[in-house]
């Protein structure tokens, strides 16, 4: 994770709330007649009818694959990396009847053999269809399904408010299916550290390490969100877990049923900043709410729709944003060239702006890097950023300049520059393309921009 107290969480947990329905004997055996609760007073029964109808669709998944792993001890002696057997626990859904399952990309990553456990113990072996790091959701096959599974329905409506009553069901350090309960917390949590494009689902329902995969499941038994990560000290569950909401796991699924090997993520070409108290008392705002645009890109979408700098998106679709990850989210659970309402106040008046989003201009692709040959940094792959470029490697899209890849040796790395350095400036003068770094002169100073940080310092 990108923050060391988040601790990946896998599964979810099986629990009853309050005491159950007495039900009647009928010649000497007892008959089960609960049904889905219709209202509060059947909820503090039990939660066992929506359990019955969801738990089926909701796997275990153990996964096994060999990594390289550098030992310290054996690198003093010369040795290079070991190969090493790596294992991993966690839970999935099925959302498709012929075993298309979802689960994290985390569970998966890196693994070569990917078993999966039905809830009536059936396994089936299963193939990666689609990974997708960036929302950390992951879509598998299972093989040789010759029935039909039984499936959640993808409730992508977004109806869910703070408050409504919830189920986590997975593998919790993988003792078996397991369901929990509680309430959904906050919706549209943006500031996680998770995901620069997430919107996530927080729940205070138990989840654990196992549970990552899992199932979010509200009170009509449908899947409203994918178990991912929790807040914690410890390890387990503080009560503070996110959730990927359905409408971004419904996103990456229909683009592996459709046959893709990525999910294309489309953009508005507009950048900005929260709208905090002293620019809302500004703007006569009654409260700090939205995304101050900062950057339109030329000719982009969010250009073409109208938008202008110091505009202030307060809706996508309807939807609430107050910062750049919450508009990315809302534009990313549409597919490229769809179009999408943006509620925009300008000049102390709301207006409505259509607008069509497009894929990231440029190439994405490391292929065409070349090495510098000569000067202060020779030895370094080097490539010109370009939105798609710069979006792909978990950069700003709207960054310019040249970026740093593989190092060989030569100057650049006995100067320190690492991979994925951004190479902003030249003895003061922007940096725009790769012909600009191709000779810098020994004793030159270099502006480099390294993880956000940007830091200026003379090369040798």
């Amino acid at each position: 994770m990108k923050t060391s107290s988040i601790a990946i969480a896998v599964a979810l947990t099986l629990a009853a709330c309050g005491q159950p329905n007495n039900s009647k004997a009928q010649d000497g055996v007892f008959a089960d007649n609960r049904v889905v609760p219709g209202d509060a007073n059947a909820m503090k029964a039990s939660f066992a009818p929506v359990v019955r109808a969801a738990a089926p669709a909701v796997v275990n998944i153990a996964a096994r694959g060999v990594q390289q792993v550098q030992d310290p001890f054996w690198s003093m002696f010369g040795q290079g990396p070991r190969r090493q057997q790596v294992g991993s626990v966690g839970s999935g859904v099925i959302v498709r009847s012929d075993g298309v399952v979802v689960t994290n990309f985390h569970v998966i990553q890196g693994m070569q053999e990917i078993k999966v456990v039905l809830n009536d113990r059936r396994e089936y072996d299963a193939r990666v269809v689609l990974a997708d790091e960036r929302s950390d959701i992951a879509v598998l096959q299972l093989e040789g399904v010759t029935e039909r599974l039984p499936t959640l329905d993808i409730d992508d409506r977004e109806e869910q408010q703070v408050g409504d009553l919830v189920l986590a069901i997975g593998n919790p350090f993988g003792v078996g299916q397991t369901v929990t309960n509680g309430i959904i917390s906050a919706l549209n949590r943006t500031e996680t550290g998770i995901s620069d494009s997430g919107s996530f689902i927080q729940t205070d329902a138990a989840i654990n390490p196992g549970n990552s995969g899992g199932a979010l499941v509200d009170m009509d038994g449908d899947l409203i969100g994918i178990n991912t990560a929790i807040f914690s000290r410890s390890g387990s569950s503080s009560g503070v877990g996110f959730a990927v909401p359905a409408a971004m796991v419904k996103r990456v699924v229909d683009s592996a049923v459709g046959g893709a090997t990525a999910v294309v993520r489309p953009w508005l070409g507009v950048k900005g900043e929260p709208v905090n108290a002293e620019i809302a008392r500004s703007l006569g705002l009654e409260r700090p709410q939205g995304l101050i645009v900062t950057q339109v890109w030329p000719n982009g979408p969010g250009a073409r729709a109208g938008v202008r700098e110091g505009d202030v998106i307060t809706a996508v679709d309807g939807a609430e944003i107050n910062d750049q990850a919450g508009l990315n989210f809302r534009v990313g659970t549409h597919e490229p060239n769809e179009a999408v309402q943006l509620t925009v106040l300008r000049d102390g008046r709301n207006q409505t702006l259509d607008a069509r989003v497009q894929p990231l201009p440029g190439d994405a692709a490391l292929d065409n890097a070349s090495v510098v040959r000569a000067g202060a940094l020779s030895g370094a792959q080097v490539l010109t950023l370009n939105p798609a470029l710069a979006d792909s490697l978990g950069g700003d899209p709207f960054a310019r300049g040249v970026i740093l890849g593989r190092m060989q040796r030569g100057y650049a790395s006995a100067n320190g520059f690492r991979p994925g350095d951004i190479i902003v400036a030249v003895n003061g003068r922007p940096v725009t393309s790769v012909g600009q770094v191709d000779d810098v002169p020994r004793g030159s100073e270099v502006t480099i921009n390294r993880g956000g940080r940007t830091m200026t310092g003379r090369v040798r």
